[in-house]
């Protein structure tokens, strides 16, 4: 069983910076492929970034390329998305993943979840 809790969410203006973090339990964290979601209001839940257990593979989803940087810390057992140039339409809130070994851009995929942190980007 993995928990995982995100921090770092809140309210920045557009252009600014943040930088998400997501805390897991396990001790096996290390093997696990980790993945950022995001869900707007009334929209469904999109794909944001995701990590190889290794940290040597990363995927991005085309909206957030060259603006969202994942990394892993992996005897802090964390993860991050730091999140730069931000946009309104970033708004939502943020949910981080966790799945066995490898990444993937598919939420059903992935077997655990944190609550989700709200970000809010002004205009």
């Amino acid at each position: 069983q993995v928990q995982l809790v995100e921090s770092g969410g809140g309210l920045v203006q557009a252009g600014g910076s943040l930088r998400l973090s997501c805390a897991a339990s396990s001790r096996t964290f290390g093997v696990y492929g980790m993945g950022w979601f995001r869900q707007a209001p009334g929209k469904e839940r999109e794909f944001v970034a995701a990590i190889g257990w290794s940290g040597g593979s990363t995927d991005y989803a085309d909206s957030v390329k060259g603006r969202f940087t994942i990394s892993r810390d992996k005897p802090k057992n964390t993860v991050y998305l730091q999140m730069n140039s931000l946009k309104p339409e970033d708004t939502a809130v943020y949910s981080c993943a966790a799945r066995w070994a490898t990444i993937s851009r598919v939420d059903h995929e992935y077997d655990y979840w944190g609550q989700g942190t709200q970000v809010t980007v002004s205009s």
